[in-house]
């Protein structure tokens, strides 16, 4: 079951470029950055309500943002929905045919644990569930 729109992804070639739009124009509050070596990517994290926008910035050319942002460039990459229990509602997806990206856990920002659904299986929204780990 899903608990809630955890945070949407926006694919930027800048986060240092993109910040001031989402802080001084919309009046968000940065929660800070990280980078994300297993993914390639660097986050920043601004709060929306109990959401969060999510800006990916590649830290690598072979990243699979740098491949988005050459193939789409900046916008929308993925919606990612918490959930309660990522394993078993991977269980799930995979025994209805669902296509996986991801099909066991792994280790996001902030501590949380992620798994992408393919885009072909999902209308073409690449989809991110999430659990929120140790400082989430």
């Amino acid at each position: 079951m899903l608990k809630k729109i955890s945070h949407i992804g926006i694919a930027v070639t800048s986060i240092d470029e993109a910040t001031p739009f989402y802080r001084d124009v919309l009046g968000m509050e940065c929660e800070g950055t990280e980078v994300v070596a297993e993914q390639k990517v660097k986050v920043a994290f601004f709060v929306v309500g109990e959401s969060r926008i999510e800006l990916l910035e590649p830290t690598a050319a072979d990243s699979p943002v740098a491949k988005f942002l050459e193939k789409n460039g900046p916008g929308v990459h993925h919606v990612a929905y918490e959930v309660a229990d990522l394993e078993q509602r991977l269980a799930q997806l995979k025994s209805a045919g669902v296509r996986l990206i991801d099909e066991r856990p792994r280790l996001g920002a902030h501590g949380t644990h992620i798994a992408f659904m393919h885009p072909k299986g999902t209308g073409g929204v690449l989809t991110e569930l999430c659990q929120p780990g140790t400082h989430g």
